[in-house]
């Protein structure tokens, strides 16, 4: 049997190739566990910038809520008040308030205050519409409480009388009471006329006991019902 030995030459030459196999093999393994690590690294990255992201919508959505349940709350303070302020209202201010709801005049259909006049105060003349001086100037007063407060409302002015003669004549008596009052505040104070509404009680609703003087004085009355 024939034996064949590589020469030294071919042997030197088979370790060098080995050995930058071996160099290259290391090298390639150094690579990828090096971009294996920066992949990791950005993976890690790009789930921090994501975690941020969505603790940051968490937030605003939980900044939203609260503010609508604040809004909540303020809407059942309101109610509440209204509700407390409603039941302390004369039948003809709640009379006023439903007639311009069923109308669609308000636009939140609220009730403000009201405001009277009454004969104790404003001298409507017996059995008589026509403003005293007295009556002008608190309607002044009102027109400029109104415009202050820069709020979009409607007003029902209501006449009202004593019980002095018929049923009929006073309705008359205070729907011309009424309209006396509208005139004033729309030719005088500029109220836009959409924006209010006359209505006559007549003897129908008193205030006062009517078989006194002052009681038939506080009878003989305007009320300006003021809604938004």
């Amino acid at each position: 049997m024939v034996r064949c030995e590589a020469s030294p030459e071919r042997l030197a030459k088979g370790a060098a190739m080995t050995k930058m196999a071996a160099i290259v093999i290391g090298t390639a393994a150094l690579a990828l566990g090096a971009s294996g690590c920066a992949t990791k690294t950005y993976v890690q990255e790009q789930v921090g910038q994501a975690t941020k992201a969505t603790d940051a919508k968490i937030g605003e959505v939980q900044k939203q809520t609260e503010a609508t349940q604040q809004d909540v709350t303020g809407l059942k303070q309101s109610d509440s008040e209204q509700n407390a302020r409603l039941a302390q209202l004369s039948d003809t201010a709640r009379d006023a308030l439903a007639r311009a709801q069923e109308a669609g005049k308000l636009a939140k259909g609220k009730f403000l205050y009201e405001v009277t006049l009454t004969d104790e105060s404003v001298k409507f003349p017996l059995n008589r519409s026509e403003l005293s001086k007295e009556a002008t100037q608190a309607l002044d007063a009102f027109a400029e409480k109104i415009r202050s407060e820069n709020q979009n409302v409607y007003i029902e002015i209501q006449g009202h009388t004593d019980n002095t003669g018929s049923d009929a004549t006073n309705v008359k008596l205070g729907q011309a009471r009424a309209e006396a009052v509208l005139r004033y505040l729309s030719v005088e104070r500029g109220f836009p006329l959409h924006r209010m509404n006359v209505v006559s009680y007549g003897s129908a609703k008193p205030v006062a006991d009517n078989h006194t003087k002052e009681g038939r004085a506080k009878n003989r009355r305007v009320a300006l019902v003021v809604l938004m």
